[in-house]
């Protein structure tokens, strides 16, 4: 039977700025697009909001010169993107507003926002940018994190799951085998519990973190079984490892082709909600990262 993927409204949408770190967004979210058979949405935050302020900008015509490298650079984006995708929709967005916030507003009717690990400015050993960091902790849809290093195909898609809750995350995963024409890999990180005393652990001790070993390589397995009828052409792999979760996954990450997880934020409260689990592969995988927001 030939695999099939479930169509997602909305389009793509790609934060740019001219750096190489955007332009390889650029390419991704062009592919992604053209997978998808959606349009794509090029979004450039004007980087001195409504009011130019800096008086070297006052003096060039309200900043009118700055206005127009800014819309060629767009121009030449959307020329790159016809190059790669003849065809695709394409719109390009100059916006006032503060980029992260724009990307996070812009990407709640998106099916996939994408971004680069930074973009210009900033500190050059820094391994994310400030606004790859803002819109990861208040995105509502999924964002596509793509990394610096460029590969060869592994034709494996690697899915962490915390639990059979992360279906949004699971479900975006087995898309993306489709998509992909790969394999999907379910991954969930488990730890033994601290050992009580000074003493090795005693043979009862033993039998319960047998019992628990066997209840952890149960939740991947539990946590792909609705979905495994509805994506029947997508050979799936389920492995419950005893290792911390970020370890597991940026490890695992060397050989997958992305790797999609769930965002599992503390709370709505304002700044940066994202947890070490997520920090830590966002930061170290080796593969492009997708993140898909829970609830």
């Amino acid at each position: 039977m030939s695999r099939t993927a479930t169509p997602r409204q909305g389009r793509v949408l790609v934060g740019y700025d001219g750096s190489g770190h955007s332009l390889r967004a650029l390419d991704r979210a062009a592919d992604e697009a053209a997978r998808r058979g959606t349009g794509l949405e090029i979004l450039c935050g004007w980087p001195w909001g409504r009011n130019l302020v800096p008086e070297s900008v006052m003096r060039c015509g309200d900043g009118q010169v700055l206005r127009e490298q800014a819309g060629l650079a767009m121009k030449r984006a959307v020329i790159r993107v016809h190059r790669r995708a003849p065809g695709l929709s394409v719109t390009p967005t100059l916006t006032v507003e503060a980029p992260a916030r724009a990307l996070v507003r812009s990407g709640h009717s998106a099916c996939l926002t994408v971004l680069g690990s930074r973009g210009h400015g900033g500190f050059a050993g820094l391994l994310l940018g400030s606004v790859t960091l803002r819109v990861a902790a208040h995105t509502t849809s999924p964002l596509l994190v793509v990394r610096d290093d460029v590969r060869g195909t592994r034709r494996s898609v690697l899915v962490g799951v915390e639990s059979d809750a992360d279906t949004d995350a699971l479900r975006f995963g087995f898309e993306e085998a489709v998509r992909l024409g790969a394999d999907l890999w379910v991954l969930h990180a488990w730890q033994y519990p601290a050992s009580p005393g000074t003493q090795p652990p005693g043979p009862l001790f033993r039998d319960d973190v047998r019992v628990l070993a066997k209840a952890a390589e149960a939740v991947p397995e539990f946590a792909v079984a609705p979905l495994r009828d509805a994506y029947p052409g997508v050979r799936v792999r389920t492995e419950a490892l005893c290792t911390g979760a970020g370890h597991a996954l940026t490890e695992a990450s060397r050989e997958a082709d992305v790797v999609v997880i769930a965002a599992h934020r503390a709370s709505s409260r304002l700044g940066l909600q994202l947890g070490p689990v997520t920090h830590a592969v966002l930061h170290h995988a080796h593969c492009p990262v997708v993140l898909v927001p829970t609830g």
